[in-house]
Parts: C-alpha cells; sequence; structure tokens
C-alpha cells in the first residue's frame, strides 16, 4: 500500500544560481518534473549580473521559492538554501543541470530496502551539451554500493568523482558534514561530499536514477586553469582528501594511493607555482615517496622541442577546451534544428486534426 502524502518524507532540491539564465529554467522544470510529490525547491540566486533571478521567479510558486543574495560564491549560496530548507532528504542540482523525472522517487525507493538515515545515495551520470539524448552514460567503479574508505581509495587512486546532483542525502548526514567550504573555490562539491561520505555507513548506488551533467564553458567551477585562487583551492581540497582518507585507514595502499592521486593534479601546479611544488614535495616525503616532473601527453610531447615546455603545457591545457567549445557549437546548432523541426510537425499534426474535425 502507498504511503499517503503526508506521511512521506519532504524533499529539499537546493538550486545555486550564478549568471545561468540560459539554463535555469530548464533546471527549474526537471525538479518540478519530479515524480516524488512531496518536494520543495529552492532556488538562491548568488548575485548574477544577468536575467537568472528573473527568469526563476517566473515558477515561483507554493513549491517553488526564490531568494537573491549577494554574490559570495557557490558554497554559501548552497549554505544559505540549505539554511532556508525543511526537507528530510537534501537533493542539491547545480543551475544548468537536469534531474530525470524519476530520479528521486526511485533513490527513496530504495532506501526502504536497507533502512537507516545514514545511507548515502547515488546514481549514475553523463555529460551532455544541449541535447539529453546524446547523453551516454558510462558505469565507473564508482557505480556500485561502498564503503567510506572503498569508495574515496576508489575515487582517488583513479581519478573519479560523482556529480554533485547523483547524491540524495539525508539531513542527518548533512548536519553531521557540516556546511559547504567558502574557501574552495574549485572542487567544493569533491570536498564536501568526501566529509558526507565520512558521517555516512557507505554508499547505496540506485543504476535507474539519472543525472544530465551539462558540459558549459572553461569558467566552470571545476576548471582550474591558470587562476592561481583555484589553485589555492584546489590544494586545499587535495590536503582535505588526504586527511580524511587517512582518517579511515593508515596503511600501505592508502600511502601508495595518496602519492597516485597527488601525482594525478601536481601538473596543475607545476612549474608554474614553485611554493605549492615544495608543499607537495614536503607532504609525498611524508609518505615515503616522491612527486615526478610531469610529462606531456604523447598528443603535445611533440610540441616541446619546437615551441618550448611553456607553450606545450600551454596547447595541452586549451586545445580540448577549444575542442569541447566546438563540440557545444555544433550540439547547439543541432538542438535548435530538431526543435523547429519538432515544433513544425506539432503544427502540422495540430492542422490536420483541425480539418478532420
Amino acid at each position: 500500500m502507498a504511503l499517503p502524502i503526508t506521511m512521506k518524507p519532504l524533499v529539499s532540491i537546493l538550486i545555486p544560481a550564478y549568471n545561468s539564465e540560459e539554463w535555469i529554467a530548464d533546471t527549474i522544470r526537471s525538479a518540478i518534473a519530479q515524480t516524488w510529490e512531496r518536494k520543495e525547491i529552492i532556488v538562491v540566486d548568488d548575485g548574477s549580473s544577468d536575467r537568472t533571478a528573473e527568469v526563476a521567479r517566473r515558477f515561483a510558486s507554493n513549491e517553488v521559492a526564490v531568494v537573491s543574495k549577494k554574490n559570495q560564491g557557490a558554497a554559501a549560496a548552497r549554505n544559505h538554501a540549505l539554511q532556508l530548507s525543511r526537507g528530510d532528504y537534501i537533493q542539491w542540482l547545480d543551475a544548468d543541470d537536469l534531474l530525470a523525472p524519476d530520479k528521486i522517487e526511485r533513490q527513496l525507493a530504495a532506501l526502504r530496502e536497507v533502512e537507516g538515515k545514514r545511507i548515502l545515495l547515488s546514481s549514475p551520470w553523463a555529460y551532455f551539451n544541449y541535447r539529453t539524448h546524446r547523453a551516454r552514460f558510462a558505469p565507473t567503479s564508482l557505480w556500485q554500493d561502498l564503503s567510506p574508505v572503498e569508495w574515496l581509495l576508489r575515487k582517488m587512486s583513479e581519478n573519479l568523482h560523482m556529480q554533485t546532483a547523483t547524491w540524495l542525502t539525508s539531513r542527518e548526514l548533512a548536519k553531521a558534514a557540516g556546511p559547504w567550504d567558502t574557501r574552495l573555490i574549485s572542487d567544493d562539491d569533491g570536498e564536501y561530499f568526501c566529509r558526507v561520505l565520512l558521517a555516512s555507513e557507505g554508499t547505496r548506488f540506485v543504476p535507474e536514477a539519472r543525472v544530465f551533467y551539462r558540459v558549459t564553458s572553461s569558467n566552470r567551477w571545476s576548471y582550474v586553469g591558470t587562476s592561481d585562487k583555484k589553485k589555492d583551492a584546489l590544494l586545499l581540497s587535495m590536503k582535505l582528501h588526504i586527511q580524511y582518507l587517512r582518517s579511515l585507514e593508515e596503511s600501505e595502499r592508502v600511502r601508495k594511493i595518496c602519492l597516485t592521486y597527488m601525482q594525478t593534479w601536481y601538473p596543475n601546479f607545476y612549474p608554474d607555482r614553485p611554493d605549492v611544488v615544495a608543499e607537495l614535495q614536503g607532504l609525498a616525503a611524508q609518505l615515503r615517496g616522491q612527486l615526478e616532473v610531469p610529462r606531456l601527453g604523447w598528443k603535445y610531447a611533440w610540441m616541446k622541442p619546437i615551441l618550448g615546455s611553456k607553450a606545450a603545457k600551454r596547447a595541452q591545457m586549451v586545445l580540448p577546451e577549444l575542442k569541447a567549445s566546438l563540440v557545444r557549437y555544433w550540439d547547439k546548432a543541432m538542438y535548435r534544428l530538431e526543435t523547429r523541426q519538432a515544433v513544425v510537425s506539432h503544427a502540422a499534426k495540430a492542422v490536420s486534426v483541425t480539418r478532420e474535425d
């Protein structure tokens, strides 16, 4: 027998938004379309300079609240949204991403099988640009039920992550984890969910609950680039990741995985940030290891003797972003074409039905 709606847990869908006028409407629609009926949607506009707040307020209702605040960054906006929320469960949703309509319902259904508010629910996700039907879900070793230590080991050794919206977190877990760290202007979600994970009894992966992760321009939060502020934030997040893993287990395999993790991100600092390079080498020495000089990928190594190491490294950083921009441009054009064709087809059908009547 289905539970009366008043007995079902309330889910808070929390959407931090900054200069997202192009995407925010679709994101809010995907939240409203959730088949889980007992929900509240809170959009926090983080001092946008475009029409984000105006677009979001078109959806304002008893179910959708839109508030604006001074720009302080995504972590602060998320903390504000959480303070305003009342839900038993928290669904984080970035302002350019989408949830499948049954995402929340499927995760809560899976929770009935395991019992306990310290289980952290996760789900599959896929990149897309404009057309969700082009999204391809590529499983990783994180796409299964895992203990906190095993999840962190896999994430850090294989350079994996779970997209922010994949998680469904009980309020009990959110309180235990504490607020988002406002010092982190990059990898704030990675660090936050490490703390949620540490407070949990492990993850429960729900394969049918899908999330669509939109690929945007290089100013996205996850892109570090040449920004010293983002590099400093990344360094802090790395040190916290290592601290969290070692708090769960102090062993030889953990030591090796921490070194692998540091080596993966080392190219972001070498050689332009000698202060960070020295700090990371010191941490590696504490772990009885040493970080190697980063090597260019084979696609770019040939540039080094011709253009120099700095130019070759710059190409390795910039050219993938340029390729991604061209793919986005093409997908946007195809999206507009398919949308126009659908509108024309719908109009033709409507005319045909009218004539038959």
